[in-house]
Order: structure tokens, then C-alpha cells, then sequence
């Protein structure tokens, strides 16, 4: 999708917090809640955090955030395509858009946790398609069998 304005989102529309409800919905239906990693929209006004929303139109079509790890290093937060717009390409505009931010930002490294069953396999290959790779836990994060953890150099 070559058409998504992207935007840095203060997560105040209806329709941003729609899709933030709708992607903590879809983690808890895929993942035991001790799994679920997901920020909330609490969490994503952090200080830190960058949240931004892709839209075409006036309709929102994926959302993600950026949370900054440390001077060099972020981490990829809620991403989620809007249920309509799954499988046409926003899921990886958005991933771009972050990538290209966290190269402006100056950081070096991206790192994610997502989740490891089947409803996951598309992140999965989205990463693993965009350069991410697997690697262990970091941060906070335990070793557990619901997440699988990527990294990849900018």
C-alpha cells in the first residue's frame, strides 16, 4: 500500500483506540495473559514510546510504536493491521516507516517479541522478511514458549 499517510498519533481518536482495543483483544485470544506483552494505551504515552497510525482517507489501517531501549537500541510495540487491510501490504509500510524513524533517531538495533503460535506465523514471516532474526530474550523479557524474540542491525 503506497497510500498510507503515516502520522505520529497522541491516541486520542476513537478510531486509533478501536484498533489498540481491538490488537489487546487479539493477543489475549492468542496467548495466555502472562504472554500477553502488548502495550496499552497507558503504555503507549510512556515517555520513550513513539506511537504512530498509517491511514488512507480518513480510515486508520495499522498502527505501531517504537519504544526507545536505550541510546542505540528500540523496540517494535503493538503492531497490528486493521482487520479490512490484512494481507494488502500496510502491516510492512508500517514496519518500513518504523525502521526509517529509528534510523533517523539514531538508533542501531531493533529488537521485538512477538508471539509463537500459528496465529503469528504472518508477524513471524513479516520480520523474517524485512531482515529481523531470531535471537533470545532481552530487556525484561524470560525465555517462555508463547514468545519468540528477533533483533536485526540497522
Amino acid at each position: 500500500m503506497d497510500d498510507i499517510a503515516f502520522r505520529v498519533d497522541d491516541l486520542s481518536s476513537a478510531a486509533t483506540q478501536a484498533l489498540v482495543k481491538r490488537h489487546l483483544a487479539g493477543m489475549h485470544e492468542s496467548s495466555p495473559p502472562e504472554s500477553v506483552h502488548a502495550f496499552d494505551l497507558d503504555k503507549l504515552r510512556l515517555p520513550g514510546v513513539t506511537f504512530w497510525s498509517g491511514w488512507v482517507g480518513g480510515e486508520i489501517v495499522v498502527m505501531g510504536a517504537l519504544k526507545r531501549l536505550d541510546a542505540t537500541n528500540g523496540e517494535i510495540k503493538s503492531m497490528r493491521v486493521a482487520d479490512p487491510f490484512l494481507g494488502k501490504g500496510a502491516g510492512r509500510a508500517m514496519l518500513g516507516h518504523i525502521v526509517q524513524e529509528a534510523r533517523r533517531m539514531g538508533i542501531g538495533a531493533l529488537w521485538l517479541e512477538t508471539g509463537s503460535v500459528d496465529a503469528f506465523l504472518p508477524a513471524l514471516k513479516l520480520y523474517q522478511g524485512a531482515g529481523f532474526s531470531y535471537c533470545g530474550p532481552f530487556g525484561d523479557y524470560k525465555e517462555e514458549p508463547f514468545s519468540r524474540f528477533m533483533t536485526r542491525r540497522l
